[in-house]
């Protein structure tokens, strides 16, 4: 038993090492120009070690991004109080903006929209279970909106927020609300 909680903790410090050393490349590295071998000498592990956890630098990212992003959106979506939820979206995607435009400057915005995606297709489909619209509707009502939203929250973190969070919540609303309508037309 020991021998195996032994392995974990060494497998889960590789991969915190890994992730670490990925990062601190990234402050100064588009994420294209960096390699395995670098991570894996600024990390001191081998690139065995990095392997055994991580197909690509991509996978490392994702596996870093998606408890950390999905955590987030779960408190925002399901931790939240009704009343509360508006400026708790505005915490999280406040609190989002740094790593959107490190992710964007540095070429590793896709793992952050997929993401951010998977976490609203989930919710989407949650919130769909009681309308009339047809399997086929939801998927792509699902995909479009999760799309939609990404874009507009992109443009808003990326462009200084100069909009209120309300008229940004607003434009998502609206949207919903209208290509909801138009499907059940």
């Amino acid at each position: 038993m020991a021998a195996t909680q032994h392995a974990q903790q060494l497998k889960q410090d590789s991969q915190t090492y890994l992730t670490t050393a990925l990062l601190q490349l990234l402050e100064t590295h588009d994420l294209n120009t960096i390699s395995v071998t670098q991570v894996v000498k600024r990390a001191g592990v081998s690139r065995m070690a990095f392997y055994r956890n991580f197909e690509t630098l991509d996978d490392l990212l994702a596996v870093y991004f998606r408890p950390k992003l999905t955590a987030r959106f779960n408190d925002v979506v399901n931790g939240v109080p009704q009343a509360e939820k508006l400026a708790a979206m505005g915490q999280f995607f406040q609190e989002l903006a740094p790593t959107l435009q490190l992710a964007t400057q540095r070429g590793f915005e896709e793992i952050i929209r997929q993401v951010f995606n998977q976490n609203m297709e989930a919710f989407y489909q949650t919130t769909l279970a009681e309308t009339p619209l047809t399997p086929v509707q939801q998927r792509y009502w699902t995909k479009f909106m999760s799309a939609g939203v990404y874009a507009i929250w992109r443009e808003w973190l990326l462009t200084g927020q100069h909009e209120s969070l309300t008229t940004i919540h607003g434009l998502i609303a609206g949207v919903q609300t209208q290509t909801m309508a138009s499907l059940r037309a």
